[in-house]
């Protein structure tokens, strides 16, 4: 990696003053590699027609400014560009081009501007971290970023800027920086290799005609790690020799072990032997290489040998050494948890609540089902987290991941579930937790599975409209509520404002996650919209889900699905007693209608109706004039009025008898299913039903609050309140 092939690139129109910041590097005296996204508009998806480049470090003297062109992008449309620059910029030395070999993970650093190292310019930000060679996928590097910025709680990416920044491994330029994966709270992004790149014959045609060189790609493997000089290892390190060293009888044991654990964790291990100070090295540089060499000494070992693993596992999870889960116990446990989110993708997020109440779970856990793409990342966070109080007479602790994995195994029965026990007994044995300890965890599990789980009756969508990320774009969070009054929150791994649409589909996927649920049966929870004053002028009911099965099922409406209704607390805010009136009108009130009407008045009397003759009413329907009927359901709201009822699209009392299909004083209890009906036929037959009715039903008893208690466990290096 060379700093003088550094490009900071902003694109952007002639005038609007918009504009877009990215990444690069020089791979030819003309040529800047970068994203594509780099030098697009991201509303349009056009390309932006002003691209200036600066090339160099501030630590090198001036920046060289130039102007650049679109010259190629890749024809499958893989996030990848060639810029051009109007003239020559000649830095000394080559470009190399690599691809990551082997299994074990890689050293890689890079150099960009992302937005979180900006101040009044933007200032340019070493990258630097793992590339595990075994994560990602097709066309997908991961990189473990070390120094790490806190994510940004406006909804941005705190890497921002950084998109096109290169990726170096042992001096190979292996990939182009594409994406900040947000479920991993900004420790991780995402590269494009060069290898999915590099056969395109144009791309390779460029930079051969511009450096003369022929383009060739590289293998690049990890070294094996070796032992500083004694003056420049830490106390950790020879603490963990010290632990080490009862393991192993003789140095050719040791020589053994870490040759096998080097082709398990897939170095090249010919010709190696270690040190005693080697093989700590090693043990530190791979955060799965202790836990794997405990497990292949794990397997015999008695006595003070074992007790010695013991004190070594407990050593390394009190000081945050590597892993909690071996290669193995890693892979098996991942294969098993994905079959589980084949058959059963609700099973995972349902379980993590009762097996971990008093922990920060990983935000996947929080939505209503996991994926199969989701479980190693959820399995590397639950590794982290501590494992509280230790055992019995000082013995290990059962982990929160072992405790989660009795849960599931409970809650999927025989078969799958006895697979899972399987590996928590081996895994348990290696750490050397006592099968007391983890059986009074499986008696936890097993009393879970067992107790009849308490239906889901509401489910629960806040809506906050977000004016900074357009016109129609909301915050979303959603609860699923028990007749027992628990709940749980569901969010989304991604933070971002959601469209109209996007909130609809994630509700649709909570009602879904819900009725799988254990003892649900066919009913289908009750959704209340939770919003501010100016939202109750939002037609939620008319939002649509994208339609299923291949868009063979067209987008259909929330509120012809399930009953929908609205509801408003924070006006309790501004007047308190509101919720004792509000009880009271639910125990007095519920067979009392209030119709408005012309002898209603003004909003003065309807003030007066409502704390008189109709004190005790718990329902209004509002029939008027359309200016004037949004005070009036505030009017009602305030004063404690639980049910309004009203036809948003109603110009004045003449159309009241629009809503006369729903027979809106007759039964209260059918109320909410009768006008569910009513949009479906709507959603079916627009011209058929010119009425667009809105209801808001405040519950009894007061909703549960949103914010999630953090208790215990904040994520390594995260803070957490």
């Amino acid at each position: 990696m060379d700093r003088r092939r550094l490009a900071l690139i902003r694109s952007g129109g002639t005038g609007d003053g918009r504009l877009t910041v990215g990444s690069g590097y020089l791979i030819a005296p003309r040529l800047v590699l970068t994203a594509r996204h780099v030098v697009e508009d991201r509303d349009t998806g056009t390309l932006w027609p002003v691209i200036t480049v600066r090339v160099g470090h501030h630590l090198d003297g001036e920046t060289t400014r130039v102007d650049a062109e679109l010259l190629w992008t890749h024809p499958d449309g893989l996030d990848v560009a060639l810029l051009q620059t109007n003239r020559e910029i000649d830095p000394p030395g080559a470009v190399r081009w690599g691809c990551p070999s082997g299994t074990a993970p890689v050293s890689y650093e890079g150099l960009g501007y992302p937005w979180a190292a900006k101040g009044e310019t933007r200032a340019p930000e070493h990258l630097r971290g793992v590339l595990p060679v075994l994560s990602g996928g097709r066309d997908r590097y991961v990189l473990d970023q070390g120094p790490a910025p806190t994510p940004r709680t406006d909804g941005g990416n705190a890497w921002g800027g950084a998109s096109g920044a290169a990726i170096f491994c042992g001096g190979h330029l292996v990939g182009v920086v594409t994406e900040e994966d947000h479920a991993y709270g900004a420790r991780r992004l995402i590269a494009l290799p060069v290898s999915s790149f590099a056969g395109d014959g144009d791309f390779a045609s460029h930079v051969e005609e511009q450096t003369g060189r022929s383009f060739e790609v590289s293998a690049v493997g990890a070294s094996l790690p070796r032992a500083g000089s004694a003056a420049e290892r830490t106390p950790v390190e020879r603490e963990l020799e010290t632990l080490l060293a009862p393991l192993f009888s003789r140095p050719d044991v040791r020589v053994d072990h870490a040759r096998a654990l080097a082709l398990e964790l897939g170095y090249e291990a010919v010709g190696y032997e270690p040190t005693s100070a080697d093989l700590v090295a090693f043990l530190m540089a791979h955060p799965r290489a202790l836990a794997s060499l405990g497990e292949a000494l794990a397997g015999g070992a008695k006595g003070e040998t074992r007790a010695a693993l013991t004190r070594l596992f407990l050593w390394a999870r009190a000081g945050d050494c590597g892993s909690l889960l071996s290669v193995n116990e890693y892979g098996a446990l991942v294969g098993l948890l994905s079959r589980v989110c084949e058959k059963q993708p609700t099973v995972l997020p349902r379980t993590a609540g009762e097996a971990l109440p008093y922990v920060v779970l990983p935000e996947a856990l929080a939505r209503p089902q996991l994926g199969e793409e989701d479980v190693c990342g959820v399995v590397e966070r639950l590794e982290d987290l501590s494992d509280g109080a230790s055992g019995p007479a000082g013995a290990p602790p059962v982990p929160a991941l072992l405790r989660l994995v009795e849960y599931v195994a409970a809650a999927v029965g025989d078969g799958l579930g006895d697979d899972l026990r399987a590996w928590s007994d081996k895994t348990a044995r290696r750490l050397g937790i006592q099968a007391g300890a983890l059986g009074e965890r499986r008696a936890d599990a097993a009393r879970w599975a067992r107790r009849a789980a308490s239906p889901v009756s509401r489910i629960v969508m806040e809506l906050a409209h977000d004016p900074t990320a357009g016109e129609e774009r909301y915050r979303v969070r959603i609860l699923l509520v028990r007749d027992d009054g628990s709940h749980r929150l569901l969010k989304e791994v991604e933070s971002e404002p959601k469209t109209p649409r996007e909130a609809a589909n994630n509700l649709s996927e909570a009602v879904f996650a819900a009725t799988q649920e254990q003892g649900q049966g066919d009913h289908v929870p009750w959704v209340t919209v939770v919003v501010d004053r100016a939202g109750l002028d939002l037609a939620v009911d008319e939002w649509e889900r994208p339609g299923a099965l291949d868009d063979i099922l067209p987008p259909w409406p929330i509120g012809a699905d399930y009953r929908v209704s609205l509801s408003c607390p924070e006006l309790s805010d501004h007047r308190p007693e509101r919720e004792d009136d509000q009880e009271r009108r639910w125990k007095s009130g519920r067979a009392s209608v209030l119709v408005t009407s012309r002898t209603s008045g003004d909003s003065r009397q309807l003030v007066n109706l409502l704390k008189t003759k109709h004190r005790d009413t718990a329902r209004v329907v509002l029939h008027g004039p359309a200016d004037e009927r949004r005070s009036w359901v505030l009017t009602c709201l305030v004063l404690g009025v639980p049910v309004v009822l009203w036809d948003r699209v109603a110009r004045d009392f003449e159309d009241a008898g629009r809503l006369e299909i729903l027979a809106p004083a007759g039964d209260l209890e059918g109320l909410p299913e009768r006008v569910r009906a009513f949009r479906s036929d709507s959603a079916a037959d627009p011209a058929e039903r010119q009425a667009r009715p809105s209801l808001v039903w405040e519950p009894e008893g007061r909703l549960p609050r949103s914010e999630p208690l953090r208790l215990s466990d904040p994520w390594r290096g995260s803070h957490a309140s």
